[in-house]
């Protein structure tokens, strides 16, 4: 290094999960030992900060971690919060992760690695998804719809026992990596959750870059809730937010995407709704122009 900047930022968000934030920076401190040092920054975006579980984290961030920032953010209630990690990262390369992710060890290693041999790469670094029996995977997902998310988790066998990165279509956002410089920020009227997958991959081949696997960066989410999700999760947020991705991407309602999206979704939910979620972002260019 060749100044007192960290090498990586590691940014999540959170909304009343302190435990998913406490496990996934304990388990990066535990097992990654880079996590400890000058090298390593933790951001932590807070999306409910008057909530009963804020004081734990700043507690957390603020006391029992080498480097650390605590975000509080008020503004707007979303997943998409997560993508505001860039304008805190003083880090050259940032990770981005959902507070309830475990990476394997060896994989900030592996990352590092590849960003010694490209140092000026415009790639977004995505890495295998393991199954909660960690021992199944899936490298990418495909771009298709199914149910109601554009996407659907594949594997490619021999390139992952291979071990070299490799070029893929998309893969599941909860963890992506990439160089400070070759982020330009993303459409800032999404809302809600979800429908990001895709919309992300296709902005950095727009700025240059490919959505690249890289085998050894390899991680686990944990999808189930027990308590339930603290946060509005409506699949009319989603569907806008896929209307509105691909229209920022395209500039064009006519585009084959936005057909796509409407064919699948006036089968998921009742027509008039996709009809008015799509009127109101054609009567409204100004929100992806």
């Amino acid at each position: 290094m060749t100044n007192d900047n960290p090498i990586l930022s590691i940014g999540m968000a959170t909304y009343n999960d302190y435990d998913g934030v406490y496990f996934t920076i304990q388990s990066l401190r535990l097992y990654h030992s880079i996590c400890n040092t000058d090298d390593v920054e933790f951001i932590i975006i807070d999306n409910n900060p008057d909530g009963k579980e804020s004081k734990f984290l700043k507690q957390l961030i603020n006391r029992d971690v080498k480097e650390g920032q605590y975000i509080p953010v008020k503004d707007q209630t979303s997943s998409f919060v997560k993508y505001r990690t860039p304008d805190y990262a003083t880090g050259q390369y940032i990770i981005i992760m959902d507070c309830h992710v475990l990476l394997v060890p060896g994989a900030i290693k592996s990352l590092l690695q590849y960003y010694d041999e490209n140092p000026n790469t415009k790639n977004l670094i995505q890495g295998p998804m393991l199954s909660n029996s960690l021992t199944k995977y899936n490298t990418h997902w495909k771009p298709e719809f199914r149910g109601n998310m554009y996407g659907c988790w594949s594997h490619d066998e021999k390139k992952f026992q291979e071990g070299n990165p490799f070029e893929i279509p998309m893969q599941g956002n909860a963890l992506l990596s990439f160089n400070k410089d070759a982020w330009h920020g993303i459409n800032p009227n999404f809302k809600g959750f979800g429908g990001e997958q895709g919309y992300i991959q296709d902005k950095f081949r727009q700025w240059g870059g490919k959505c690249i696997c890289l085998p050894q960066f390899q991680w686990v989410h944990r999808f189930g809730r027990p308590n339930g999700v603290p946060f509005k999760c409506s699949l009319d947020d989603r569907v806008w937010n896929y209307f509105l991705g691909y229209l920022d991407l395209y500039k064009d309602p006519n585009h084959d995407m936005i057909t796509q999206i409407y064919d699948h979704f006036k089968t998921q939910i009742p027509g008039k709704r996709v009809d008015y979620v799509l009127n109101k972002l054609k009567k409204n260019p100004r929100l992806w122009m």
